[in-house]
């Protein structure tokens, strides 16, 4: 399975701040916010990476993320000229997945749970069909919005209804099997002149290979998208690390603890972030700690 990170946008909810960068590379507390998604397709298995994002910003992307060696993975980069929607991602990247599986993550999503690798691994090893997580949210009509019978079993998914028939809003991480570029070519684009993420997934909700799994109150979910919920993410990160003392979107510990680099390899890139907390906890993780716990 590969995986595509969509980095792109004009960030305007967060302008002035995004006029000069891009809001995928906004600190959250100690690490770039797309060290946070990053991580999410690390911890699923993922190696060979797209990193999407506008023709401004991607010299920005590969100065910070280089082709990837440094984490064991692979990256390649694209460009997306205008955001026309979420969806364009898989034509964007259609010829680069050559017709395998894929799983999207976006740019300014941060998930963190304890058991949230169980649930990765198993949507990145369904063979056929996609997966997508939910979390319950306050405000709903913000979201893609999916209702459910009394089963459990998903209905329908709306993108930002009006009056919404759940509060179970689907973040920002997907999972599809290998027809996704395919399915995505006959996406038509939606009033507001976007290729629709919900529509795509409404393609696989109807023909009865949509799993939704629901994230339960071990789980967090944040979309660090505006002023406030670019605070709340870097308060969240800032107290789970001081109080816990466990990292939360560091794609450096997550491919040492997946075994895609070893300890020497921790090594130097703790030596690389100087003299930063960051730094130090990872050469406390190359010492003590053996490979293969995540």
């Amino acid at each position: 399975m590969k995986g595509i990170l969509l980095a792109g946008g004009s960030g305007t909810r967060l302008h002035p701040i995004t006029q000069a960068t891009s809001k995928q590379l906004l600190p959250v507390y100690d690490k770039p916010m797309v060290y946070y998604p990053l991580s999410t397709l690390l911890l699923s298995g993922i190696r060979d990476i797209m990193i999407i994002s506008t023709p401004a910003d991607l010299p920005q992307f590969k100065r910070l993320l280089g082709d990837g060696s440094r984490f064991g993975v692979k990256f390649t980069f694209a460009e997306q000229p205008s955001p026309d929607g979420l969806a364009q991602a898989f034509l964007i990247a259609r010829e680069w997945l050559q017709g395998e599986a894929c799983a999207l993550a976006l740019g300014d999503n941060l998930i963190h749970g304890e058991h949230l690798s169980v649930l990765l691994r198993a949507a990145a090893a369904r063979p056929e069909g996609a997966t997508v997580f939910a979390c319950q949210v306050r405000d709903p009509e913000r979201y893609g919005v999916v209702s459910f019978d009394d089963t459990g079993r998903a209905l329908e998914i709306i993108e930002k209804p009006a009056v919404p028939d759940s509060n179970w809003a689907v973040i920002g991480l997907y999972f599809y099997d290998k027809r996704v570029s395919d399915i995505a070519t006959t996406i038509k684009p939606s009033a507001r002149g976007e290729l629709e993420i919900t529509d795509l997934n409404q393609v696989y909700l109807q023909e009865g290979t949509l799993h939704v799994e629901r994230l339960g109150r071990g789980t967090a979910w944040l979309d660090a998208g505006t002023p406030d919920s670019l605070m709340q993410a870097a308060t969240f990160v800032q107290t789970i690390q001081s109080r816990q003392g466990m990292l939360v979107g560091s794609p450096e510990e997550v491919a040492f603890r997946k075994g895609f680099i070893d300890a020497d390899q921790l090594r130097t890139l703790s030596r690389q972030l100087g003299k930063t907390e960051l730094g130090r906890v990872l050469a406390e993780l190359a010492d003590h700690h053996p490979v293969g716990h995540s």
